[in-house]
């Protein structure tokens, strides 16, 4: 495989401020655009609730939650704005909470079905966890946000072999082999954050440690989806905007760690009650 040349960036607040999009007298909600959610499972319901309420405090004009289970009744408890009728979106945010294994139970098997929408809807997607077999099978702008193990086990499934270990010593290496190998946007998670596509080489701040905590990747992911959905039109016009829109997101959720951390341990629920405050303190 050819390496690429790309500009290598290390992410700033000034940088992820211009993914911000703040909104006008004149917007409403389907102009601040509309997120359509797939997220949660029978196994893992709290990752629909985890998703939906980060993209809510990022800021978004609607959310879509998809489901044909009593997953919608979670979210609609912490997040009664959240609309649970399908429609038109301007992105999608897929998979986070739902595991890769689609014939595994009759339950998995329902949640896949309906990833069947975002072909139907070809606008930016954002693909997580047990969504992450789509990767290049789309023809809309994507994003992929593995870990480590999630990584390693989607480049061997392609003919690319490689181990957790070796992802996890030389990151810089494996996300940009990564966006090479699948031809989409990889955003690869961990104590330091790397973003990259054909073209770009983004390096995030080494985040809190305390972050490695259970649903804390479904809280980025609901920040990136509220982000994606609000820039849209930007990404459908620019072909850097979806991993600039990426990293941008991954600086709020460490900043928003770092303020619910104070230097002690916190949880994926007092994560997403800092998003706000994160954003705002980039805006000033």
């Amino acid at each position: 495989m050819d390496k690429k040349m790309r500009v290598s960036k290390k992410w700033s607040a000034k940088d992820a401020k211009r993914s911000i999009i703040v909104p006008s007298d004149l917007d409403h909600k389907y102009s601040r655009g509309v997120l359509g959610v797939i997220t949660g499972s029978a196994q893992y319901p709290g990752a629909a609730v985890l998703t939906t309420s980060a993209a809510a405090a990022t800021g978004i004009g609607m959310i879509r939650f998809h489901s044909s289970s009593g997953l919608a009744h979670l979210v609609l408890h912490t997040t009664p704005s959240a609309v649970v009728q399908p429609g038109k979106v301007s992105a999608w945010l897929i998979g986070s909470g739902i595991t890769s294994k689609k014939f595994s139970d009759f339950s998995t098997a329902l949640r896949h079905r309906w990833f069947k929408l975002a072909r139907l809807q070809s606008v930016p997607t954002v693909l997580d966890a047990g969504a992450l077999y789509l990767a290049g099978s789309l023809e809309q702008p994507t994003l992929i946000t593995p870990h480590s193990a999630e990584l390693s086990n989607l480049l061997t499934a392609r003919g690319l072999p490689v181990s957790v270990e070796a992802i996890e010593a030389d990151p810089k290496k494996w996300v940009q082999l990564a966006a090479d190998c699948l031809g989409v946007t990889v955003l690869l998670k961990g104590s330091r954050t790397f973003v990259a596509n054909d073209e770009l080489l983004i390096e995030l701040p080494v985040a809190t440690p305390w972050l490695a905590t259970a649903g804390t990747g479904d809280v980025l992911a609901g920040i990136i989806g509220a982000l994606v959905a609000t820039n849209t039109i930007e990404i459908l016009n620019d072909i850097n905007r979806l991993a600039e829109v990426a990293a941008s997101g991954a600086y709020i959720h460490a900043l928003a760690g770092k303020e619910a951390s104070g230097g002690g341990p916190f949880s994926a629920e007092m994560l997403i009650s800092k998003i706000s405050g994160a954003i705002s303190q980039l805006l000033k």
